[in-house]
């Protein structure tokens, strides 16, 4: 069976894993994307759901996989999946051998080990499933080392020697094989290749590991040395029970040591921290947990001990959730729970040597029988702690070499873990994640700290302390705190303290819990790089910032300071957004951690490592933007620039950040905004407009008008304040182009009269290029088309005097249209192959779309409809490849009505109608209007006039408040028909009269056609 992609093999591994058990849609996020899983992830998981269920359902099984609350469970017979029948096999082997059935068990061992055909789960790229695959690995090679142990003790040594052989070289690190085989070779009469086996194995773990045999093993040379008579295989009537260990355990010791001294009594310890009364939301994580350690405390088939990760940044309440989850699920672990404070975020982090002198002792032990060296501390702890059922909870982890001498050795046990940053190497932990609060949580606790009424009363105000908070669990409490503290202040009074960043910090305190200091301990056991790059960071006014800028802020390479990032990232300091992988990485800062970070800021880097740092990101910043607007447009010719300092990147890094321009734009959008305001704030007004004039590359495609409006009028201030004559002319030319696509003609032309005047003193050709080229557009609009030939002309002349072949397409493409609008088909015709081999020369697919869109019309004008269906399909292959919904819905437009034009009005309407959704979304209203009229043509060629004419109404609308005459003309014939078509002749010649109104301000030789064919049609319905 064909189990489809890796995702879905995965999928299906976990619940294999856990079957006849619901397994979450996080858990199977978690286990298909790791850490960084998409924002489409939960519905990739349930596509593979669906997926999987189609596939069984077609081998027979339609019900195997089944949904239960926010879980999924593969229903199996567990003695149809080979990793239970084998973990049953081995517990039945195990009760033969403590039964003295020797044979029996080493048969069943063997059918148990007989399942095995490779690899568990081999080929599947998942940690988690990965780590699941490792314990159970460790439980087949465990079990065959016990089988082996048994065969020896039974004689069948001479069979066991080519077995052992393969298992030791396939597991040379694994001391009891390497014993194994070194009696079984003795025993055999191979004394001196017994004795290669040992020094074999001594020089590998020397090399592997820096460390000597186990002293059995030592011991075990030692034996076949002197050729020890417990060496040899007993009779089979005086065979031993079994010999679990190999048999130089029982190998006496030239100086043997003391007897160790007498187990203790085992006291029953209750180290957990007081419950908290005003315990908060947290139901989902805490019932996750419980859910987790009720499951694993009936597993009877589990070895590994369960661990429970809590993660989340300072503040969140990760020690509040592991006591309050403990307490509620004490009862579970009735010989004791243990609890210690492993002060993670510390300079000098507990020392699990410390942690186990305090558990021993708990557990009953005396001062002097406790081990001095960690490994027999730990030892001691898990055989202390074997066969009982106790729950550990450690706070405040700072890494997992902390934790993991801490750990029971019993599955009967659980762990709880809480730690700033994920503890990944740590086998088989389910992580709990541990945000902030949302804002009604964020009331709840306040209400419950501070009085429901109080907070009742001032809800507004609470809900601004709340975000002031930044909804910090531990900062909300504060403020709870202190309002409990001083019943006589409003809330609306402690709200007003926090609003100046400044102080925020040092109102969050009371008593002994205040938000900077526990922020502190996080950031002083941070390394001296990461702390300087976490203080940079603060330096930008970015909501959220790339790892590139990391790279800037500290003039280094982006390999070294990304380590760094991952180092805040995993010291909780920053946090990861979920949006992007790789070189596409997001950052953002808590609120609260972001005030720590300006303060540290202010007190750690001078103002000029400051400045200096800013201008390297924003330089960087123009740097990209600079080359995704070649990537998109072909080149970089037509567009105006400063002498601003760039920051160069590594073209590499580059090449992968800005591939797909576009997309590049829209995830640095937000960047590119508060880039353009704080590089004004900061005095750098050429970063300011550079940065705001490329950046219309994704206001324009996608639409963000506000955005364009916004930065450029702060880029012009900022200008005007730096008497930048050169950024004030570009910035008036660009707010024209904004106010053209808004049909806001005056003020363009006004802009572009201003900019035209800059341009031209400074002198500035490309500048005036560029303004005349808009001002041609707006007098074509109105009709004025010997004024718009002129201005394109020159133009035109500018940008092939200046190699700008993209500039020049784009000017070509609108003389054509001026043909067009003189009824020249053919000189049309000639200018848009020019346009298009120039676009395309230059590499800018967005010309390229544009001039094929216009040369689709043309051959529709001169009824080609099926040519012109074939150039509109080209057109709207460019956009989509691109991202550009404008584009797009002119493309579909294009479309539609060529379709209309052969009579395919299905495809049409389809075209037409996605169309209009496109150009709604962008908010163009000239699309919108034109696609209007098309559903209206479309109405009227299905004999529906009645459908068509809301249609032809709507656009009627448009087109009057754009003033496009010819236009609006156009559709008035068009609605004179659907009139005429419904019955109505009195209403058509109403709209014939209308339109041949307009002619007055139609100058152009296609404009006076369609006036004398309105007057002749205006004379005939009077006739009529």
């Amino acid at each position: 069976m064909d189990l489809g992609s890796n995702r879905q093999q995965t999928v299906l591994a976990v619940l294999l894993l856990e079957p006849n058990r619901g397994v979450t849609i996080g858990r199977l996020v978690e286990a298909v994307y790791g850490d960084n899983p998409p924002n489409t992830s939960r519905s990739q998981v349930q596509i593979c759901i669906s997926a999987m269920r189609r596939l069984f359902a077609k081998h027979g099984e339609p019900g195997i996989i089944t949904t239960q609350s926010t879980a999924y469970a593969l229903k199996a017979d567990l003695e149809s999946i080979d990793s239970h029948r084998f973990q049953r096999l081995t517990a039945e082997a195990r009760r033969a051998r403590e039964s003295g059935e020797f044979e029996d068990a080493v048969r069943v061992y063997r059918e148990a080990l007989a399942l095995w055909r490779g690899p568990a789960l081999e080929g599947i790229e998942s940690r988690f499933v990965q780590s699941s695959a490792g314990r159970l690995a460790e439980n087949r090679i465990t079990a065959n080392e016990d089988c082996l142990q048994l065969e020896l003790d039974l004689g069948n040594h001479h069979e066991l020697v080519s077995e052992l052989t393969t298992l030791v070289d396939e597991y040379p690190l694994r001391e009891r094989l390497r014993g194994q085989l070194m009696v079984a070779l003795y025993r055999s009469g191979r004394q001196v290749e017994a004795l290669q086996v040992y020094r074999t194995a001594r020089r590998t773990m020397i090399e592997e590991l820096g460390i000597e045999p186990n002293e059995q093993l030592q011991q075990l040379e030692y034996a076949i040395l002197t050729s020890d008579d417990r060496l040899a295989a007993p009779p089979a009537a005086t065979r031993p029970a079994l010999v679990v260990d190999p048999p130089p355990a029982a190998v006496p010791q030239p100086n043997p040591p003391p007897a160790p001294p007498q187990a203790p009594a085992v006291s029953v310890p209750r180290l957990l921290p007081t419950d908290i009364a005003d315990f908060t939301g947290r139901s989902k994580q805490v019932e996750e947990i419980r859910q987790h350690l009720l499951l694993a405390a009936e597993d009877r088939t589990r070895y590994a001990v369960p661990i429970i990760g809590i993660i989340g940044k300072a503040g969140t309440g990760k020690s509040t959730i592991a006591v309050h989850s403990a307490h509620g699920i004490a009862d579970l672990y009735a010989d004791g729970q243990l609890y210690a404070d492993l002060h993670g975020g510390a300079s000098r982090p507990i020392s699990p040597m410390h942690v186990l002198e305090r558990f021993l002792r708990a557990l009953g032990v005396a001062g002097n029988a406790i081990p001095e060296s960690l490994d027999e501390r730990a030892e001691m702890y898990r055989g202390l702690l074997a066969d009982r059922r106790m729950l550990v909870v450690l706070d405040d982890a700072y890494s997992e070499g902390q934790v993991t001498p801490l750990l029971p050795g019993e599955s009967r046990c659980a762990v709880v873990v809480t730690s700033r940053g994920r503890l990944a190497g740590l086998p088989g932990t389910v992580h709990v994640e541990v945000d902030v609060f949302d804002l009604q949580q964020s009331i709840e606790l306040l209400s419950r700290i501070a009085g429901a009424d109080r907070v009742q009363a001032e809800m507004e105000s609470a809900a601004q302390l709340a975000e002031l908070c930044g909804k910090l669990p531990l900062a909300l409490r504060i403020a709870g705190a202190r309002l409990s503290a001083r019943p006589h202040w409003s809330i609306e009074q402690l709200a007003g303290r926090l609003e100046d960043e400044t102080r925020r910090l040092d109102e969050l305190k009371h008593g002994e819990m205040g938000i900077r200091a526990s922020i502190s301990l996080t950031y002083e056991s941070t390394p001296d790089d990461a702390r300087r790059l976490f203080r940079r960071l603060a330096i930008l006014d970015f909501s959220v910032f790339s790892a590139w800028v990391s790279a800037a802020l500290l003039d280094r390479p982006l390999y070294e300071t990304q380590d760094l990032l991952d180092d805040l990232a995993d010291a909780q300091l920053i946090e990861t957004t979920g949006i992007g992988h790789g070189v596409h990485s997001q950052y953002r800062f808590h609120d609260l951690i972001r005030v720590f970070a300006r303060e540290r800021l202010a007190a750690e880097e001078t103002a000029a490592e400051r400045r200096a740092a800013l201008g390297r990101v924003l330089g960087g910043l123009l740097f990209l933007a600079e080359a995704a607007h070649r990537n998109e447009y072909g080149d970089d010719h037509s567009q105006i620039h400063s002498g601003a300092t760039r920051w160069p990147l590594p073209d590499k890094l580059v090449s992968q950040l800005v591939s797909a321009p576009l997309n590049w734009y829209e995830r640095e959008r937000l960047t590119l905004v508060a880039g353009i305001r704080q590089a004004a704030q900061a005095g750098f007004a050429e970063l300011s407009w550079d940065l705001a004039i490329s950046a219309v590359t994704l206001f324009e495609s996608r639409a963000y008008f506000d955005d364009w409006r916004d930065t450029h009028e702060i880029a012009l201030a900022a200008s005007r304040t730096a008497d930048d004559v050169r950024g004030q002319a570009a910035m008036l030319y660009s707010l024209s182009s904004l106010h053209i696509t808004e049909q806001r003609y005056s003020e363009a032309r006004a802009n572009l009269d201003a900019a035209l005047t800059l341009f031209e003193d400074l002198p500035d050709d490309l500048g005036v290029a560029l303004v005349i080229r808009n001002l041609a557009l707006l007098d074509r609009m109105v009709g004025r088309f010997d004024e718009a030939r002129d201005y394109y002309e020159r133009a035109l002349e500018i940008f092939q005097r200046t190699g700008d072949r993209i500039a020049a397409a784009y000017v070509m493409n609108s003389l054509a249209q001026l043909r067009l609008e003189h009824d020249d088909l053919e000189g049309a015709r000639a200018l848009l192959a020019d346009a298009l081999r120039l676009a395309r020369e230059g590499g800018s697919r967005r010309v390229e779309a544009q001039v094929l869109h216009r040369t689709g019309s043309t051959l529709l004008r001169a009824g080609d409809a099926g040519q012109a269906q074939e150039i509109f399909e080209q057109a709207l292959t460019v956009v989509r490849e691109m991202g550009d919904r404008t584009g797009e819905a002119y493309a579909l437009q294009g479309l539609g009505l060529a379709r209309l034009r052969t009579g395919a009005h299905e495809a049409a309407d389809a075209a037409l109608r996605q169309a209009l959704v496109l150009a709604a979304t962008t908010n163009h209203r000239l699309a919108e209007a034109r696609i209007k009229v098309g559903l209206g043509e479309l109405a009227l060629a299905r004999r529906h006039p009645e459908e068509g004419l809301p249609h032809l109404r709507e656009a009627l609308m448009l087109f009057n408040r754009m003033n496009a005459s010819m236009l609006e003309a156009e559709a008035l014939s068009l609605v004179a028909d659907a009139y005429q078509a419904s019955g109505d002749p009195e209403a058509a010649r109403e709209a014939l009269t209308e339109a041949l109104a307009l002619c007055d301000r139609m100058d152009s030789p296609a404009g006076r056609q369609l006036c004398e064919r309105i007057t002749e049609r205006l004379k005939s319905a009077r006739h009529t």
